[in-house]
């Protein structure tokens, strides 16, 4: 459990009682249950669907239309070939460490930190500190219970130090840092407590076959990204040549998780929201748009916060950010500008937020920068979107790879005389000298920049030969002479512009985020910790209208059978609760859902039409006529008019909750 995480009300978070919710009015369940579940695997219930599908919906409106993106959909299952280019084959892995005496896999960066926030969990009890009896995962807890000591530890002020640094550079670390850490800190599985063995990097794709022969090995993707990049020509030709523009695709991914845990916060199968904005370099990565942006607020925590040890974001403007480069670049710190906003317009605490700065370790080695925001849960903080400068990185690799020219050309307004060098193999001595690979050499040498030609031609001229990375042949070097090759300025008239755009991408983990919604917007009634509500913005509840008549009474069934008519008509989604219980009870139980309103029919209803509306978290109603009940809730629903504002137009109705 995170320290002292509270409900939007500030109350104590009570996690179990928060899951009891959410399995009790089935917003989730394990897939499979009936064969006893699988780990990682959830199917959404009917209130939980209705609300990704209202989230997603906002995210289309709030970036695809409003940014005027190309939404796309492509293909889950991805040729071998696409992600060995891309570096998945080789470099999409998790490290993880195996008890030998039972078998249990572990997956490191879990394992050091699930061990060292235990010690330092004992350390506070033993310094008199309040700490949060919950663990993580209450099935862990029994067992670690076995093992622990029922004597809280007290730490050297020196080791709490080192434990609380080690916690906030982690992310930092790699396999070798790992394995020292393992072994300094004797970090043993808490289940056991036998010692484990050396982290051990494992690819967490899914490996399938296209086609009945097993011939063409494929798997199921990790990530939307690939196949948008390789419908770049398409895209570029869409939109009449002219950048920057941006695609959009929403669609599952796939990845085999170590240690599956955190209910929707690590899991196999999720929904990912993946958006590539593709843009000149040279142009700076302006932002047509960011001058609106400039002065707006962001907590961003810095790597070099980080590597100091600490973790509380800075609050800054992103204009500041951009202009101090701590944001590379403009069209990046909009995006995250945009991200901010989207998280606020569906409902997240924004004081649960903020954008974590990648550590140098952990960010690819073609980032420009990437930035993580983050939402606080009872988990801790935890990543829901990477927003990233992945250079031109993609382009490159797949243009490279298939010889498909995945490029801009760009007419010039004039032609211009530019000298190049050029890198070029003699023919006929090359040919001997490399045999097969004579072809990967050139290949090798037509890819290098400019600036490496010319310090090339210029070692050349006096060492008189030169060795030149050429990762296709034995030993990934080679080494070339001056009768071999040639390193020559030429001048020639250029009318065209050839360059690869730079992509800015942001990438939302939806489950991820739905969890947190759920949680940041769970409190429960002062008085009554057994009054659960759940308070989604109404924009995106999913049930917008509970609708109760009074009592079972057979002269109410015409009038709801109308309401029911209308409220249909006004595309509001609505449940009717008819049951025997009281109407304060059937308020209650439907809070829990989240929905926003309730329309009560009562006696006074079949005589004059009028209706009262109840607001779920104030339980505050209004009385008024059906037609101003049901546009007010329109308006709500659509953001367009708040409960206050409803209440200074409709008549305030002084009613009792039983």
């Amino acid at each position: 459990m995170a320290p002292e995480y509270k409900t939007t009300k500030g109350q104590d978070f009570d996690r179990p009682a928060f899951e009891s919710l959410l399995k009790r009015k089935n917003f989730l369940w394990q897939s499979f249950e009936p064969y006893g579940a699988v780990k990682g695997l959830f199917d959404y219930g009917p209130p939980l669907e209705t609300l990704e599908a209202e989230v997603i919906n906002i995210w289309r409106d709030h970036f695809i239309r409003t940014e005027k993106m190309m939404g796309l959909k492509v293909s889950m299952l991805t040729p071998y070939a696409v992600l060995k280019t891309s570096g998945h084959v080789d470099k999409f892995a998790d490290f993880m460490c195996k008890d030998p005496k039972n078998g249990e896999i572990l997956r490191t960066d879990h394992l050091i930190k699930d061990v060292i926030e235990s010690r330092l969990k004992s350390d506070r009890e033993a310094r008199g500190e309040k700490v949060n009896e919950e663990e993580d995962d209450p099935t862990k807890k029994k067992k670690r219970q076995i093992k622990a000591s029922k004597t809280a530890v007290k730490l050297d002020d020196a080791v709490r130090q080192e434990y609380e640094h080690l916690l906030a550079t982690l992310d930092d670390c790699t396999g070798d840092d790992f394995a020292a850490l393992i072994k300094k800190h004797d970090i043993r599985n808490p289940s056991t407590g036998n010692e484990v063995e050396p982290p051990v990097s494992v690819n967490l794709m899914f490996q399938t076959q296209i086609g009945a022969t097993g011939k063409e090995p494929a798997f199921l993707r990790p990530e939307t990204a690939q196949g948008q990049f390789l419908a770049f020509q398409k895209l570029l030709e869409f939109s009449d040549d002219k950048l920057p523009f941006a695609s959009a695709c929403i669609g599952y991914s796939f990845r085999n998780e170590l240690s599956p845990r955190s209910g929707l916060l690590r899991v196999r199968e999720f929904l990912m929201a993946e958006i590539e904005h593709f843009v000149d370099p040279a142009g700076g990565k302006k932002h047509a748009k960011f001058a609106s942006v400039r002065d707006i607020k962001m907590p961003l925590l810095s790597r070099q916060t980080q590597t100091a040890g600490g973790s509380e974001p800075t609050i800054i403007t992103i204009g500041e950010a951009v202009d101090t480069k701590l944001v590379d670049n403009e069209t990046l710190g909009y995006f995250l500008v945009r991200i901010m906003l989207f998280m606020e317009k569906i409902g997240i605490d924004m004081a649960k937020l903020r954008f974590r700065q990648h550590m140098q370790n952990e960010m690819a080695h073609y980032a420009a920068d990437c930035w993580d925001c983050e939402l606080l849960n009872s988990y801790g903080w935890i990543e829901c979107v990477g927003c990233a400068d992945r250079s031109a990185y993609d382009l490159s690799v797949h243009m490279k790879a298939t010889g498909v020219p995945l490029q801009v050309r760009e007419p010039l307004k004039e032609p211009i005389r530019v000298e190049e060098f050029q890198a070029q193999l003699d023919k006929k001595k090359s040919g001997p000298h490399f045999k097969k690979d004579v072809g990967k050499v050139q290949e090798a040498l037509d890819a290098l920049s400019q600036d490496v030609r010319e310090k090339l031609s210029i070692s050349m001229k006096s060492e008189g030969k030169v060795v030149v990375d050429v990762p296709a042949v034995a030993g990934g070097k080679v080494e070339l002479t001056k009768d071999l090759v040639s390193f020559d300025k030429e001048s020639k008239v250029v009318s065209m512009r050839e360059y690869i755009p730079n992509v800015i991408e942001p990438s939302f983990g939806i489950g991820r985020i739905l969890y947190s919604l759920m949680e940041h917007v769970y409190w429960t009634r002062e008085g009554d910790a057994a009054r659960s509500v759940m308070s989604f913005k109404p924009t995106v509840a999913p049930i917008k209208v509970l609708v109760v008549p009074l009592q079972k009474d057979t002269r109410f069934a015409t009038l709801l059978a109308h309401l029911e008519e209308r409220l249909d008509d006004a595309q509001l989604s609505f449940r009717l609760d008819q049951s025997g219980v009281s109407i304060g009870k059937r308020y209650s139980r439907n809070d829990e859902l989240g929905i926003p309103f309730g329309i009560t029919v009562d006696y006074e209803s079949l005589e004059d039409n009028s209706f009262t509306l109840r607001d779920r978290d104030s339980t505050k109603q209004v009385r008024a006529p059906l037609e101003d009940i049901l546009e007010a809730v329109s308006r709500m629903v659509k953001g367009k008019e708040t409960w206050a504002e409803v209440q200074r137009r409709l008549p305030a109705f002084e009613g009792k909750e039983e």
